[in-house]
C-alpha cells in the first residue's frame, strides 16, 4: 500500500479565467454606460446655462436702451428691439456651417459699428441683436433667440407699449437617448415634430 498523495493545483484553470473576463466586461460596459449618460447631462447643462446667460444679457440691453414712453407713463425699448429680423443672423449669408466662425469674428459690414461710432436706437438695436445671436451661439451653433411682446396698447406706436410684457426665449435642439430623456415643454417645442428644449424669461421695462 502506497500512501495517497494530493496533487496541488498549479496555475489558473480556463473556468477562472473565463469568469474573470465576464466580470471585467460587465464592469467595463456600465463605466461606458456612465461616460455616455456622463456627456449628455454635460452639454445639456453648458447649453442650458449659456442660454441663461443670454436671456439675462437680453434683459439688460433692453434696460439699457429704454426711454420714457410717448404716452402715457413706464418706459419702452426701441421698436427695432422686437423685429425678428435682428437676430439670429436673418439677412446675412454665411459660406460655413457654423454661424459663430462667420457672422461674429470680425463686425458683418451691414451691422453698424456702436463701439466706435454714434448709432440711434434702431442702429443700437440692430448692433445689439446681431452681438446677443453671438453670444447664444457661442457654444452650440444651433441655438437660436427670440425676443417678442404682448402688447397692452395698440393703439400708440410703440410695438411694446410701457407695462407690456416682454418675452426673451433661447431654443435648442435635443435628442432623446436610451439614456436622457427630455420631458419637452410645449413652449419650447410649439409646432408638431418640434423636439426642443429651451430657457425662456419673462420681464417688464
Amino acid at each position: 500500500m502506497q500512501p495517497l498523495t494530493r496533487n496541488k493545483q498549479q496555475g489558473v484553470g480556463l473556468i477562472e479565467i473565463l469568469v474573470t473576463l465576464l466580470i471585467m466586461t460587465v464592469g467595463l460596459l456600465g463605466v461606458a454606460a456612465l461616460q455616455f449618460t456622463g456627456s449628455f447631462a454635460n452639454k445639456d447643462a453648458i447649453n442650458r446655462t449659456q442660454a441663461e446667460l443670454v436671456a439675462e444679457q437680453v434683459a439688460e440691453r433692453l434696460r439699457a436702451a429704454a426711454r420714457p414712453a410717448s404716452q402715457g407713463d413706464g418706459i419702452v425699448a426701441a421698436n427695432a428691439y422686437f423685429l425678428t429680423d435682428n437676430y439670429n443672423f436673418s439677412g446675412l449669408s454665411c459660406s460655413g456651417s457654423n454661424p459663430y466662425r462667420c457672422h461674429c469674428l470680425s463686425l458683418p459690414a451691414a451691422i453698424p459699428n456702436c463701439e466706435t461710432d454714434t448709432c440711434d436706437e434702431n442702429e443700437m438695436a440692430s448692433y445689439d441683436g446681431w452681438a446677443l445671436s453671438c453670444a447664444s451661439v457661442q457654444t452650440n451653433p444651433n441655438m437660436s433667440l427670440d425676443v417678442s411682446c404682448s402688447d397692452n396698447n395698440g393703439a400708440d406706436a410703440d410695438l411694446c407699449s410701457a407695462g407690456s410684457r416682454i418675452q426673451i426665449t433661447v431654443t435648442w435642439p435635443v435628442s432623446n437617448s436610451a439614456n436622457q430623456q427630455y420631458a419637452l415643454n410645449e413652449r419650447c417645442s410649439p409646432d408638431t415634430g418640434d423636439n426642443n428644449a429651451c430657457v425662456f424669461k419673462d420681464i417688464t421695462l
